[in-house]
């Protein structure tokens, strides 16, 4: 006979605050949680420093001969002023290019403008058509590099006719370009055609004007400080891929630049793993460094944050990654931050069978309570057990919308991130307040947050783009690059 189901309970939910986000350096009340408000009022965190060494974002292009004129419209309507017609209960108006970032936009001379045939069989070159636009990429950044001066950011076109070659098996034409402007020193704006017939004008304007600005050297925000968080606290987000000859694979851990409290070091590390891996099919499932390796790569990053800091060390340091941490990385991790008093390290992972729904007031007495229309609200946190709890990120953020709920997406049940301390002491709320204010701070789109904490994305963007381009050399490389 089947015994009848015993009762249980969920422990407490916390909910956290919606993280704030600071524009400006000298004024503690330049203060906002949505970052296109915050942009529009107070302008962007870098507005006295940027304008000291330039006047204008100057922007270069590369593209098909025939979209040439459309490419320079684009630019130009990022110029102006442009009401929202999509997310309206988010989007704000937007101001214009100069009135938000305080410098001009302007077109790069006329030799900083490269155009290529309209068709990829006309590009010069041999080989196949992605060997041809490799070539063709590769002499328009060269040609670029010898005008740095001239500009700084270039927009590059690929049209969706040529997608059979751009997105193949053997090129991903977005990563090699990344890789190439890497090697060159030359920040890229990738755009498709999508962006000339885009009807939504206020939003794609956001977006690419805070990208230009970005990759241009301006920094749009900074996290303010999160009052649980320790004071002098530091991040690091690692992730792994795996390049070389599958017969004798190595693995490559690409490591974000610590990052400070309020979210700046936008610096990547990519370390080449000196031991090779034992067993592929288990490196795919829960790839890990061993003892040595890890103790390299994390005092290589270290140095990163003292040459950021004067030499000083932080008194606490949170480790991040999306795989479980093996012992051999744990012992390696506390041989390289011996001199740092608080260590954590974090697994953060974004499959779990959770789901939440939130219930409200039914105004009844049976049942009392109904689902909201509105998800779980973002900040909640469900502990479940002394090393790990359950983070919305995704979710209601009421605090962002003008009409009193938002929901970024509004597609299906959010999930939550499951968070796993695998070192290190303290309330569970302190790490998802870290996690939760750190997906504020990707600077490539106009969203109020990122499904995942920046010190994850920013090591998985690098670990994505060593993937597809082998050769990308193991060194330091500003984030702004791999936008």
């Amino acid at each position: 006979m089947a015994l009848p189901a015993s009762a249980s309970k969920l422990p407490p939910f916390s909910l956290l605050d919606e993280p704030l986000l600071v524009f400006s350096p000298e004024k503690a009340d330049d203060l906002d949680v949505h970052p296109l408000r915050g942009l529009s009022r107070y302008g962007p965190f870098s507005k006295g420093s940027f304008g000291a060494f330039t006047a204008n974002v100057r922007v270069a292009t590369v593209g098909p001969d025939s979209a040439f004129k459309q490419r320079g419209t684009l630019l130009a309507m990022l110029r102006n002023s442009l009401q929202p017609t999509d997310r309206t209960e988010y989007v704000p108006t937007y101001p214009g290019f100069e009135s938000l970032f305080h410098v001009g936009l302007v077109s790069a001379p006329p030799a900083t403008h490269i155009r290529w045939p309209d068709s990829l069989s006309q590009l010069d070159g041999q080989g196949t058509l992605e060997q041809r636009l490799y070539q063709a990429m590769d002499a328009a950044l060269r040609r670029l590099e010898a005008m740095r001066n001239e500009f700084d950011v270039v927009v590059v076109h690929f049209p969706d006719a040529w997608g059979p070659a751009t997105r193949s098996m053997e090129l991903d034409a977005h990563d090699a370009l990344k890789a190439l402007g890497a090697k060159y020193n030359i920040p890229t704006q990738v755009i498709n055609d999508r962006a000339f017939n885009f009807r939504h004008r206020a939003s794609l304007a956001w977006r690419l004007a805070i990208a230009l600005y970005v990759k241009a050297g301006g920094i749009p925000w900074k996290l303010a400080r999160v009052p649980s968080v320790p004071d002098e606290t530091a991040y690091i987000g690692l992730a792994y891929a795996l390049r070389g000859d599958q017969r004798d694979a190595h693995f490559v851990t690409c490591c974000s630049q610590v990052f400070d409290m309020d979210g700046g070091g936008m610096q990547f590390v990519a370390f080449e793993a000196r031991d090779p891996v034992t067993d592929l099919e288990e490196a795919k499932r829960n790839p890990f460094l061993s003892r040595d390796d890890m103790r390299a790569v994390l005092a290589r990053s270290l140095t990163l944050y003292q040459d950021r800091n004067g030499g000083s060390l932080p008194k606490r340091l949170v480790i991040h990654k999306t795989t479980a941490f093996k012992t051999e990385e744990l012992d390696g991790a506390f041989d390289a931050l011996a001199g740092i008093p608080e260590v954590e390290c974090i697994e953060i992972g974004g499959r779990t069978n959770w789901r939440g729904v939130w219930l409200i007031d039914s105004g009844r007495q049976v049942p009392p309570s109904k689902p909201s229309a509105y998800p779980v609200p973002r900040g909640t946190v469900v502990v479940r057990s002394g090393v790990s709890a359950l983070l919305w990120v995704a979710g209601n953020a009421p605090d962002a919308s003008t009409t009193g709920n938002y929901y970024q997406g509004k597609k299906s049940i959010p999930k939550p991130l499951l968070l796993t301390r695998h070192a290190g002491r303290g309330p569970l709320e302190v790490v998802a307040a870290e996690a939760l204010a750190l997906s504020k701070m990707d600077w490539n789109n106009d969203a109020l947050y990122d499904p995942v904490p920046v010190s994850i994305r920013y090591s998985q963007k690098l670990a994505r783009t060593i993937a597809n381009v082998p050769d990308l050399p193991g060194k330091v490389y500003p984030y702004r690059l791999f936008m």
